[in-house]
Formats: structure tokens, C-alpha cells, sequence
């Protein structure tokens, strides 16, 4: 039997929480699937726009997220940005374990914008750009 995958969703401007939750879930014995380009703040790569719209039209993230057993968001301080809510509402609408890091704000959030992630989980049936 293989280990469980996870993949972790959750804004790139919190990159200490995804190295911390890399960690954690690796000593836990799960497979991690993380970001692979912080397009934000890897200023060293020199992408340029076109480069960066490009890697986000490709969804690659949404793959791992399809790929993976369950999904971890990393909503550091309640934080869950537009992509990641996009992320989340993709991991429901393909029946996945969700998991937030603060449970309580998690559940909060969940409450609080139920009508929105559930529209956001129904788009996912009728658009062609998040087929993957």
C-alpha cells in the first residue's frame, strides 16, 4: 500500500508555512506535492509576465490536487486568497480529504463563504479552463 498524497494549497506569500507543512507531512510518512515555482517572490528566476501568466493557465497546481489523496491548506492567520479557494472548491468538487493547518479558522471560513465555494465547486462542471 502506498503512503497517502497530500497537496498542499495556500497563498506563496506564506512560504514559511509551506516548508513547515513540507516537513511535517513528510515525517508523517505522506508523499508532499507543493508548489513548484513561487512566481512571487523567486525574483532570482527572472520570469518575465508572460512566462508566469502562462505557468497559471496551465493549472498545474489544480493536477497535483487532482493527483493527490487529501489536501492541506495553509490558511496561516485565516488567510485564503482567490487561488487558494479555487484550489480548495477544485479538492470538493473532486471529492478530496481537505484539511486547513488552523482548524477553527478553517471551519470559519468554510461557514462564512459556504455560498461562494459552493458555486465555485459547481462552476468547475461547466468550465472548459479547469479541465484537467
Amino acid at each position: 500500500m502506498r503512503p497517502k498524497i497530500v497537496c498542499l494549497c495556500g497563498s506563496t506569500r506564506f512560504m514559511d508555512a509551506f516548508q513547515e507543512a513540507n516537513l511535517r507531512e513528510t515525517l508523517a510518512g505522506r508523499i508532499v506535492l507543493t508548489i513548484g515555482v513561487n512566481t512571487k517572490s523567486d525574483d532570482g528566476l527572472a520570469l518575465s509576465q508572460e512566462v508566469k501568466d502562462r505557468l497559471d493557465k496551465l493549472h498545474l497546481h489544480l493536477h497535483k490536487v487532482k493527483l493527490a489523496d487529501e489536501v492541506l491548506i495553509l490558511n496561516v492567520d485565516g488567510y485564503i486568497g482567490e487561488s487558494t479557494g479555487r484550489e480548495l472548491a477544485f479538492a470538493v468538487a473532486h471529492g478530496k480529504k481537505v484539511r486547513f493547518l488552523d482548524e477553527k479558522l478553517g471551519e470559519e471560513s468554510l461557514e462564512d463563504n459556504a455560498h461562494a465555494l459552493a458555486g465555485e465547486v459547481a462552476s468547475f462542471a461547466f468550465e472548459r479552463d479547469y479541465v484537467v
